[in-house]
């Protein structure tokens, strides 16, 4: 049987990285795996996570399942985290909230809860999108199809073509929209912009579908939900698939959770059934130390007021290394091509390069970002940026 499957591709994103671990170069600068790093070039276990994982660990008695849809405690304060406590979905017990494994886990489930309910309907995706988007959400049986977003040329969104392409989206379609720090192009919509999108989607009865995976990236934990919120508040249906990787560091513990708000609380109960029932065909039962220990930080006073201020110094590192690079390069470069590093926000951008010049970063300088020219600009560090700068005007000359 194992003599009819043909070798497929590499995935992209781990490609990328098994070529930087095996370069033995000394000067290699790894922008291409979209974790967080410090100024060290590590990814830290947040002092907020260690102190929560000991008292944890020290309190525990059994390894048993906790829930088919996760930690209740870790669901309640991801609902408050996202919309907020006074939002009148809350209230009206519109929201169901259900612990998926990580971001993936959620994207996946809401795919197939969609799928169930939408068999027929269309994914509108970004262009471009995190490469995993596609697998992830087709891989359930669902049609996509590309929407206009980002102007390479004028590194700037495409907002007026994004429009016309919704308007002309069919009836009971569903649009994937980044809530903040857009991956790869870290572009992000304003109050405005989401204003419009949200009566487009309100006037042609499309469904949100929002990866709040960067919360707290981009300006702060309430302001990077402000798009969610808004589209909750106008839209009466949408899916909201959210991930702790980033902003607490738990990428290997695989935390995340699927939101969905329904029309009413009848619809929403309903949904929830058909969730569980989905990830019980799946994967059965999240894993829980990583929401546990998400749940405990979110409950106590100190070890939150810790994660704010960690996540706070992430996010300062980030957009400082964004700066650098930029001016490092209009230096270098003598003019303002890269100005636009300092205006995006979250990890991500765009370099620009053709195919070509991306090799040659790679295979000359030993610099590694994605194919389609992702930067991950967490890999940047006081240390390398002069040299990193160098290399992007040297091939792109």
């Amino acid at each position: 049987m194992l003599q009819n499957l043909s070798r497929l591709r590499e995935d992209a994103i781990l490609g990328v990285m098994a070529k930087f671990r095996a370069d033995p170069s000394p000067l290699k600068v790894d922008l291409g795996v979209g974790v967080y790093r410090d100024a060290a070039g590590n990814t830290p276990v947040l002092e907020c996570v260690r102190r929560a994982e000991r008292g944890i660990l020290d309190a525990q008695t059994t390894k048993t399942y906790v829930a088919a849809a996760g930690r209740a405690e870790f669901n309640d304060a991801v609902i408050d985290l996202v919309l907020g406590r006074t939002h009148p979905a809350v209230a009206d017990r519109r929201v169901i909230c259900v612990q998926t494994p990580g971001g993936c886990g959620a994207l996946r489930v809401g795919a197939q809860l969609l799928r169930v309910a939408a068999p027929a309907a269309t994914v509108h995706v970004s262009d471009p999108t995190w490469a995993n988007h596609v697998p992830l959400i087709g891989g359930a049986g669902l049609r996509l199809q590309r929407y206009p977003y980002y102007d390479a040329a004028g590194r700037r969104i495409a907002f007026d073509a994004m429009l016309e392409h919704l308007n002309g989206a069919a009836e009971g379609d569903i649009v994937l929209l980044h809530a903040c720090c857009h991956n790869p192009t870290g572009a992000d919509l304003d109050a405005q912009q989401w204003r419009a999108v949200a009566q487009i989607l309100l006037r042609k009865r499309l469904l949100p579908y929002l990866d709040l995976a960067y919360q707290g990236f981009g300006e702060d934990v309430a302001a990077d939900a402000a798009g969610v919120r808004l589209i909750a508040d106008l839209v009466p249906e949408c899916l909201i698939a959210t991930s702790f990787s980033k902003n607490l560091g738990l990428y290997r513990e695989r935390v995340g959770a699927l939101l969905v708000i329904g029309a009413n609380a009848h619809e929403a109960a309903a949904a929830q059934s058909h969730v569980l029932q989905i990830a019980r065909s799946i994967y059965s039962m999240p894993p829980d130390h990583g929401a546990a220990i998400a749940a405990r930080i979110f409950a106590d006073a100190d070890l939150s007021g810790s994660w704010i201020r960690e996540l706070g110094a992430m996010r300062g590192r980030i957009r400082q290394m964004r700066g650098l690079l930029g001016q490092t390069l209009r230096r270098i470069g003598g003019d303002g091509r890269f100005d636009f590093l300092e205006s995006q926000r979250g990890m991500f951008s765009l370099l620009g390069a053709p195919p070509a010049a991306i090799e040659r970063l790679r295979e000359e300088y030993h610099v590694y970002v994605m194919a389609d020219g992702r930067m991950n600009l967490a890999g940047v560090m006081p240390s390398n940026a002069e040299y990193l700068a160098d290399a992007i005007v040297r091939v792109l000359r």
